[in-house]
């Protein structure tokens, strides 16, 4: 039986600077927890510019980034590592957690809240003073790298009884809290990425405005930027605006006919 080495740090540089624009202070206080070693927290909607931002600290702080898209499904081997059968060896691979611990990458797990809680609780002791990572199927405890740093992401608005995040948890992290840039920047932010004229970028934005004040209606999550900006693609190829948007806006956002019909009185306004 031997161990394997953890995936080097270089795997998961970020080569590029991504494109990212500033709405608040949230980049000095994100320095300021990364030089403090504190983990942080980002509560925000879908499609705000969360992973984006984690994306572009990562590269300004000149830091691998190792990222979990967390789900039902998610356990603690699939964080920390597992035992495998190489070339009649038993081999310890380890997980994205634990390379990070061990290489001094930020560790970025995304929707925490969908991961299971027993699988959570892996992370209590890199987020006090120990900063360290048990791994009882080998019998060790590996201390954090100085440089390694843990953040996480969840959406409020999806809370429930089932999913929420525990105190115990909570209780661990700065928290940054995003929301929507205001209409100008959101409009800079669209033309950019979807490559497209800044009027029709506003218009896109004006039309999100709209649809994110009809969530008392029955719609669970308002238009996102993201979203936005996959509108701005399909017209930049071509497609007419109104059939762009019904089909990167309204039809993602619900199934409800009402609701779409609502949605497509909107999109006619602006276009």
């Amino acid at each position: 039986m031997k161990a394997t080495m953890p995936l080097p740090a270089s795997d998961h540089d970020i080569d590029q600077a991504p494109y990212y624009l500033r709405t608040n202070d949230e980049v000095q206080q994100f320095e300021a927890a990364f030089k403090a070693r504190l983990p942080v927290m980002l509560k925000g909607p879908t499609g705000c510019g969360k992973t984006r931002f984690v994306e572009y600290m990562a590269h300004r702080l000149e830091r691998p980034l190792v990222t979990v898209s967390c789900h039902e499904d998610l356990f603690a081997s699939d964080l920390l590592g597992r035992y495998l059968l190489k070339n009649d060896e038993t081999v310890w691979v380890d997980g994205p957690l634990t390379t990070a611990v061990r290489t001094g990458a930020i560790c970025y797990l995304d929707e925490i809240v969908e991961a299971r809680k027993d699988t959570t609780v892996v992370i209590h002791p890199l987020t006090d003073n120990r900063r360290q990572l048990s791994i009882d199927k080998k019998g060790e405890t590996i201390q954090a790298h100085p440089d390694f740093m843990m953040v996480i992401s969840f959406n409020p608005g999806y809370q429930s009884v089932l999913k929420d995040l525990k105190q115990s948890t909570r209780q661990r992290f700065i928290s940054l809290v995003f929301q929507y840039p205001d209409e100008a920047h959101e409009a800079e932010i669209v033309a950019h990425e979807g490559h497209i004229d800044p009027e029709i970028a506003a218009r896109l934005v004006a039309l999100a405005a709209r649809i994110r004040r009809i969530r008392e209606q029955g719609l669970t999550e308002g238009a996102s930027t993201r979203l936005l900006i996959y509108a701005a693609l399909l017209i930049r190829g071509g497609i007419d605006p109104v059939k762009a948007c019904r089909s990167a806006i309204c039809q993602p956002l619900t199934d409800d006919e009402r609701l779409q019909e609502t949605m497509e009185e909107l999109i006619r306004d602006f276009f």
